[in-house]
């Protein structure tokens, strides 16, 4: 039985566990941060013995260890992994393939008052300010006018102050009012479906407007749309990323990829089309192939 080690843990290990078993794929967890990793043969305290792993750890220096021990292919791999997480890059990419993306500029510390001002001339307010790397939401926050946007920076100066602060990016935005904000799922070139995230109505009253399930959306499944799962599908083909949760922003006049996300999180199997496992069981056998191959 092929062995597969899941670095994704939480629901992503406990949902895709028994589907997997069932397609002859042996689910075993892979434990990457928050514990002592054993570099050596003296002090090491082993590694499972696995034929491939499933989506390289979020924290990348961990995930170097772990790789460098195990020896093994990974579904999404770490290069996957870093080219999701740099929005800029997503934006620059997608947008050099002629796909549609919101209007974008990328700051990198230091730059003054007066180049921030002069590099979002073109945009109108109000404006989304990012964070180049984080994810789930964390850092995102809207600006209605050039003063706002000025304090906002200013906190990002006090933070890429920081010696130690490896992303001194971020990036500034056009806002699309009552966007919907749709999670596409895309395994190894097809999109399987998705979901609509969508804050509760009190929520919304209140005005607020991330749609991130950690911050408290609710995923509810949809039937996307064919054009809709093309921009998807043309993206995590433009990445080339087998395994790929895309984020779209539709209003009335436009559909615009807003993210992607290397390691999405799997949601329940009736949110996605039927054949998910079949494939994502197929890309595992087949990413453990590819490396079989070349021994």
């Amino acid at each position: 039985m092929l062995r597969l080690a899941v670095a994704t843990q939480g629901e992503t290990y406990e949902r895709m566990r028994d589907p997997l078993a069932d397609r002859g794929i042996d689910v075993v967890a892979l434990r990457a941060k928050e514990r002592a990793i054993g570099l050596t043969d003296t002090v090491s305290d082993g590694v499972p013995d696995v034929d491939v792993g499933f989506v390289f750890p979020s924290r990348l220096m961990e995930g170097g260890a772990l790789d460098a021990l195990l020896g093994v292919p990974w579904v999404n791999d770490r290069e996957a992994v870093v080219t999701s997480r740099n929005k800029g890059g997503v934006a620059a990419a997608l947008s050099n393939a002629g796909l549609p993306v919101p209007e974008t500029v990328m700051l990198s510390n230091p730059v003054s008052e007066r180049e921030v001002v002069e590099a979002v001339s073109g945009l109108s307010y109000p404006l989304v300010v990012k964070p180049n790397s984080a994810t789930r939401g964390v850092g995102v926050t809207k600006v209605d006018d050039e003063d706002s946007l000025l304090g906002v920076v200013d906190y990002l100066d006090l933070v890429h102050d920081y010696r130690a602060t490896g992303d001194k990016s971020y990036l500034v935005q056009e806002f699309l009012p009552d966007a919907r904000d749709y999670r596409a799922m895309v395994v190894d070139g097809d999109c399987y479906g998705g979901v609509e995230r969508r804050l509760p109505d009190p929520a919304r009253e209140a005005g607020r407007w991330k749609h991130n399930v950690h911050r408290g959306a609710e995923a509810d499944a949809v039937d996307l749309p064919v054009e809709y799962r093309r921009v998807a599908e043309s993206v995590a083909v433009a990445l080339g990323i087998d395994y790929l949760g895309v984020d779209l922003l539709v209003t009335e006049e436009r559909v615009v990829v807003g993210e992607t996300n290397a390691r999405p999180t799997i949601d329940h199997a009736d949110k996605y089309d039927p054949g998910f496992y079949d494939a994502l069981a197929g890309l595992v056998e087949r990413t453990a192939g590819a490396e079989e191959s070349r021994e």
